[in-house]
């Protein structure tokens, strides 16, 4: 069994793959041709593009001791998303300058596979969200199909009239559907779709401008700790739009963040200097520098 579809299996509520392959277009930005010096496995800061500290997280973590683990692990800034939103702004509270925070529509751990056909959803989002502290809305679970619903389509509204960007755990077709609602929408597509293949993913990023992309539980993308040549040729061509990520889903996942980190770094120093500081940090820091 593939990587991809192993990890679809495991997490929960993760889509299926696509055979969604839309026109390649030009790259983002030329890659450097110049050789450079890989950063160095000790000193490459972390912007962590997905982290959750939800109420199952903070029975079992005080804000100090996920505010140590971060800090372990390198990580300068995290983009916070929590079930419910009470431990992002916790942790936001006691840290502004590492935490991101954005708004999740789920009040309750139920709510993943119903808020997208939920009328009660954008009414709570308006009444939670603050502005200049939420810099987007999500992660938020997306099926083939849904993005049509009104419930979504305000929310979309919403990202766009607030200058949010929108956190999409969705496959190939339901990231594109997304994407088709608004042309000014920005998208952070979570695990760059779970079980999507580097193609899948870099035909997408070549039709939509604005699609950005996280890499959470992607070990695919280096088996074995070395760079795998498909993904490492798409981020290449595409420097500008991937996010490191971790996703601390289940409290268990707070215990391997240190790891995940220093793994992270072993392929990160395959890629040219300016390529692996774009994904490390540069890319999050740029994209969600505060307003």
């Amino acid at each position: 069994m593939k990587v991809g579809a192993l990890l679809a299996t495991v997490v929960l509520a993760a889509c299926g793959a696509s055979s969604v392959v839309p026109p390649a277009t030009a790259p983002s930005r030329a890659p450097s041709t110049a050789a450079t010096r890989a950063p160095s496995n000790d000193t490459l800061a972390l912007f962590d593009a997905h982290v959750h500290y939800s109420a199952d997280a903070r029975q079992r973590f005080t804000i100090d001791e996920v505010l140590a683990i971060l800090r372990e692990a390198g990580i300068r800034r995290a983009l916070v998303s929590s079930t419910p939103d009470d431990g992002t702004i916790a942790l936001y509270e006691r840290a502004p300058e590492m935490i991101i925070p954005i708004l999740r529509p789920y009040r309750g751990p139920g709510e993943i596979g119903t808020w997208a056909r939920d009328g009660t959803v954008v009414a709570y989002l308006g009444s939670r969200y603050r502005q200049g502290v939420h810099r987007g809305i999500g992660e938020f679970h997306l099926g083939p199909g849904e993005a049509e619903l009104p419930v979504v389509r305000q929310v979309v509204a919403m990202a766009v009239r607030e200058d949010l960007v929108l956190h999409a755990h969705a496959d190939a077709r339901a990231v594109d559907e997304l994407l088709r609602i608004d042309g000014r929408a920005r998208v952070l597509w979570a695990h760059a779709g779970l079980g999507e293949s580097a193609a899948t993913v870099g035909a997408l990023i070549d039709r939509y401008p604005r699609l950005l992309v996280e890499l959470a539980l992607r070990s695919d993308v280096a088996p074995d700790g070395r760079l795998d040549p498909e993904w490492r040729a798409l981020f290449l061509r595409h420097p500008d739009r991937f996010m490191y990520g971790t996703d601390t889903w289940v409290p268990a996942r707070w215990n391997a963040l240190v790891e995940s980190a220093e793994s992270a770094r072993i392929w990160l120093r395959e890629l040219p200097e300016d390529v692996a500081r774009a994904i490390a940090y540069g890319n999050a820091e740029r994209v969600f520098a505060a307003p």
